[in-house]
């Protein structure tokens, strides 16, 4: 596994299994334990155990999904053995997750994790979500109807899971053959012209560095991808 500091209070865990996988560590503002946002696949458990030890400040006091897909729970179940940390994720999601529907695009339901591993973000009336720490959570569907990302306001940062993915610094489509709604990853991708992160972290590839510039054009590549299908 290769460790990144990507910024004051984010590290990033890399890990390689056909393709790149990566999860997010970040120091808790109270300065009490960290935050793990997404969970790899099942081996990076190991590994994600011992960084948050040699980085000694504090245990994973919780886990934050960007969405239920297989690599992104991987290793939820054994850091919850050895942590006890709770999980959260969006009420949305957690139907896709839990196998009692399937996702969509797919014929079959897929339990990713057991029932009541994860607990539904509580989301206030007029549907704000809810913030952990330093990071703030904003829904960002289409690649998985309940998908959700971070943004980190201190350190200008958003770990975005899979809304994107990216080549050489520039943003990239998510993968098709696993998004449920790529128009509806298309819109959700304004969030980013809304927040304007300095950095924007995606789960299988690099980093994006003001990715808002970027924005305009995504969205009108795949537009006009549209109407030349017509």
């Amino acid at each position: 596994m290769k460790i990144e500091q990507i910024s004051d209070h984010i590290w990033t865990l890399k890990s390689w299994m056909f393709f790149e996988f990566r999860v997010w560590i970040v120091a808790n503002q109270d300065g009490n334990g960290v935050t793990l946002v997404d969970a790899g696949i099942e081996r990076m458990a190991k590994d994600i155990l011992a960084f948050v030890e040699k980085l000694n400040k504090g245990p994973i006091k919780q886990i934050l999904l960007t969405h239920g897909h297989s690599d992104h729970v991987g290793s939820v179940l054994k850091i919850v053995e050895s942590t006890k940390a709770p999980v959260y994720g969006h009420p949305i999601e957690i139907p896709y997750l839990e196998g009692d529907l399937p996702y969509p695009r797919r014929k079959k339901t897929e339990q990713t994790l057991p029932k009541d591993v994860v607990r539904p973000f509580y989301i206030e009336e007029d549907g704000q979500l809810p913030s952990f720490g330093a990071l703030q959570t904003y829904l960002a569907p289409g690649h998985s109807p309940g998908h959700v990302v971070y943004y980190h306001e201190q350190d200008q940062v958003l770990l975005a899971g899979d809304l994107f993915t990216s080549k050489k610094g520039k943003l990239k489509r998510p993968m098709k053959m696993f998004t449920g709604d790529m128009h509806e990853a298309i819109q959700s991708s304004r969030i980013v012209e809304k927040l304007k992160p300095v950095r924007l972290e995606v789960c299988h590839s690099g980093s994006v560095f003001d990715p808002a510039k970027q924005i305009a054009s995504y969205i009108e590549e795949w537009s006009s991808l549209q109407k030349n299908r017509i």
